[in-house]
């Protein structure tokens, strides 16, 4: 009998709170800005973030993540996430209220 169900059989009245632990992000967060950056491609806007010095498969993870709840196109080639579109300032929103410190590059 630990202390909880001890507690539990003294005061039967009383409401204990659950303890909430927070889950620690699965995603390795680093020290170095991200850059995002905007360029042209064929005419089109595209959004690109560089500088991820963690695991691939967790900016893979990040790069779907993005796409995701943007509700957009792109891709990840060459250790950078392509995103169709201007997205800068979504992104950078994101991806600080996931932790991340973010730069704008050019403009």
């Amino acid at each position: 009998m630990d202390l909880q169900d001890q507690l539990k059989s003294l005061f039967p009245d009383h409401q204990f709170q659950e303890k909430i632990e927070e889950q620690p992000s699965p995603i390795w967060l680093q020290d170095e800005p991200l850059l995002c950056k905007y360029e042209k491609r064929k005419g089109k806007p595209i959004t690109i973030i560089d500088g991820y010095n963690g695991a691939t498969k967790d900016f893979k993870a990040l790069a779907k993540e993005i796409k995701i709840s943007l509700g957009v196109g792109g891709s990840f080639k060459n250790d950078t996430i392509i995103i169709q579109g201007d997205y800068r300032s979504k992104i950078m929103q994101l991806l600080k209220e996931k932790g991340f410190f973010v730069k704008r590059v050019g403009g």
